[in-house]
């Protein structure tokens, strides 16, 4: 919304907006985690579903700010385009624009920036849970195995290896989706 906001009013209202995302974008975000899940983790919030909805929120306060910035680049470059001076020019109302046109051509440079976004997240997750600020045990966690069986390396290797395995096969697998939507939703990227 503040993408979309910020790229179709400009002026004045983009630069407030785009400084406000900056401001936010400056804070470390996995300092931010760890200052929040230190902070809120005992509570009764922070304990729910194990520390899983604390590091969710954690993730939306500082994972905006590379959507807002995209959603802004891309109603910039459409704002101008002849279909939407060709709805403005017969009446259509603003948000029927930015809902109809806006955002549908919008959409694909979203889903792939966020299927390559999700691999940062795992591996935040992990390495949270790894420090014991993550999610919380008895819940499973990639993180919380490697954790608990680190102290075991050198007697049965697969009990570490197996879960760090399976977080570097995960986020590889979601950079490949994100390359492969890329790759469908944009043909222009193969010229």
């Amino acid at each position: 919304t503040l993408g979309v906001a910020s790229g179709w009013l400009g002026g004045r209202w983009d630069n407030l907006l785009m400084r406000l995302v900056d401001v936010v974008y400056a804070f470390p975000s996995f300092l931010f985690f760890i200052i929040l899940v230190s902070a809120l983790g005992s509570t009764g919030f922070g304990r729910l579903l194990s520390g899983l909805v604390l590091l969710f929120v954690a993730f939306a306060i500082t994972g905006w700010t590379g959507m807002a910035r995209l959603v802004r680049g891309q109603v910039l470059s459409l704002r101008h385009k002849e279909f939407i001076e060709a709805a403005r020019s017969v009446g259509v109302p603003t948000s029927r624009i930015v809902l109809r046109h806006i955002l549908p051509n919008s959409l694909a440079p979203i889903i792939v920036s966020v299927t390559f976004g999700i691999p940062a997240y795992i591996l935040a997750e992990a390495a949270l849970s790894y420090l014991g600020i993550g999610i919380q045990p008895p819940t499973a966690s990639w993180g919380n195995m490697v954790n608990e069986f680190k102290g075991l390396i050198d007697l049965n290797p697969w009990f570490v290896l197996m879960p760090a395995a399976l977080i570097a096969f995960i986020m590889l697998a979601f950079t490949f989706l994100g390359d492969g939507l890329r790759d469908a939703l944009d043909p222009q990227m193969g010229k």
